[in-house]
């Protein structure tokens, strides 16, 4: 058990029989009245943001997450089956559960299944940015060199992502996979 005061954005709770992660958190002191803790949680089952406020002091359970090293396999039909690097055992995972993170998976990919008192896979972690090939663009338009201008580019796992105008097809670019936009090419 942890109390409000022992909050951290990035930790894993258990409230009303749902794991959520705390996205951001307050502790607000009014001039009259009890102080409070003013917090964004997102349930890590359904992805749903919920703002909710603990009295300060209040006990919570923390969850205990695992995350355990997998290789993406390959998409079958609306599924992703992944494989744990440790004991080859095969696990598939739903579209709707890892809806975002599929515009990033190809195959071979190092990922990490997010399993929830030990049986329970709740989600993926992807790294931090990934190497992609842009499998089609436009041409670059001569002589617009003078202002940023971007142009749209579907790389090969069907994401489109908005890059610089040098960006050619059959190249590799960097893509964060935080919010899917363009970092630098991969040299």
């Amino acid at each position: 058990m942890i109390t409000t005061a022992d909050f951290r954005n990035g930790q894993t709770i258990v409230y009303q029989d749902n794991i959520y992660s705390i996205i951001e958190f307050l502790h607000v002191k009014p001039g009259k009245g009890a102080a409070f803790v003013r917090t964004k949680l997102r349930n890590l089952r359904t992805g749903g943001v919920v703002d909710v406020t603990f009295p300060a002091g209040e006990k919570v359970e923390r969850a205990q997450i695992d995350k355990i090293p997998n290789q993406f396999l390959y998409a079958m039909g609306d599924s992703f089956v992944f494989m744990n690097m440790e004991t080859y055992e095969q696990i598939e995972l739903p579209r709707e559960q890892i809806a975002f993170e599929s515009n990033f998976l190809y195959e071979g990919i190092d990922v990490s299944l997010m399993v929830y008192d030990g049986h329970e896979v709740i989600g993926i972690v992807l790294p931090e940015k990934v190497s992609l090939e842009v499998t089609e663009t436009e041409p670059a338009v001569r002589g617009d060199t003078k202002t940023s201008a971007m142009k749209d580019a579907y790389v090969q796992t069907g994401l489109l992502v908005k890059v610089p105008l040098f960006v050619e097809q059959g190249e590799r670019i960097i893509v964060s996979t935080q919010d899917g936009s363009y970092v630098s090419r991969d040299r």
